[in-house]
């Protein structure tokens, strides 16, 4: 996944829609499923151009893509067609999800870096530790940790979710979700730090490791 990033934005649809586009939004706001499948078919390769030239990575702007249509679909009701004809208004709904994409992007790459920071604190700077290693432990240690620390930690890096949004989607209380990040980051700088240590014991002189292929971490479906 890049880090770059790009100017938001792209051309909006012409003010003038015609006739079948102002079809579309009728059906659309009469919540016709065959009317939205239309309107994903005719505005869905523009939504993902903007998102992949912003974000520079296909796999997020698929992500965009369908958190754009999905939240057209669930905020019907908010689009006003005297207002703007409904592709201006899914431009305006893509370039906020572009920029909580970015957002989620900063906050996950911090987490990391917070992790592998610890995790050196107190190290001698005996060379630059193996960054493809830190990230296996990384994933290895996650996989490892309690369920609840486990879930809170996926949701924040799998689903960039916020603290508050994930005592929303699990029920927990907010005190907890924060205990459970809190802890789960100290198991995981833990872990990379005690990972380092066994991986550079064990590697040999041919620069070869006898480390077992870490689990894969558990798919979250919430």
């Amino acid at each position: 996944m890049t880090t770059n990033t790009r100017r938001i934005g792209a051309p909006a649809p012409a003010a003038q829609e015609t006739p079948y586009e102002e079809e579309l939004a009728r059906g659309l706001l009469a919540a016709d499923e065959h009317a939205f499948e239309a309107v994903y078919r005719r505005w869905g390769s523009l939504v993902h151009g903007m998102a992949t030239r912003s974000l520079g990575d296909a796999h997020e702007a698929e992500d965009v893509t369908q958190q754009v249509f999905l939240g057209a679909w669930r905020g019907r009701n908010g689009y006003r067609p005297e207002k703007g004809p409904l592709g201006g208004w899914l431009v305006g709904i893509t370039r906020r999800k572009i920029v909580d994409a970015l957002a989620a992007r900063t906050r996950r790459l911090a987490l990391v870096d917070a992790v592998g920071h610890d995790a050196d604190a107190g190290r001698h700077e005996d060379g630059a530790p193996d960054e493809v290693l830190d990230r296996v432990l990384l994933v290895d240690a996650l996989s490892r940790l309690p369920h609840g620390q486990r879930e809170v930690l996926c949701l924040a890096f799998y689903q960039d979710l916020t603290q508050a949004q994930i005592a929303r989607r699990t029920g927990l209380p907010l005190g907890t979700v924060k205990s459970h990040t809190r802890r789960g980051l100290l198991r995981l700088r833990d872990a990379v730090e005690q990972g380092r240590s066994d991986g550079s014991a064990a590697r040999t002189p041919d620069g070869g490791c006898h480390r077992t292929h870490p689990r894969r971490p558990p798919r979250t479906n919430h």
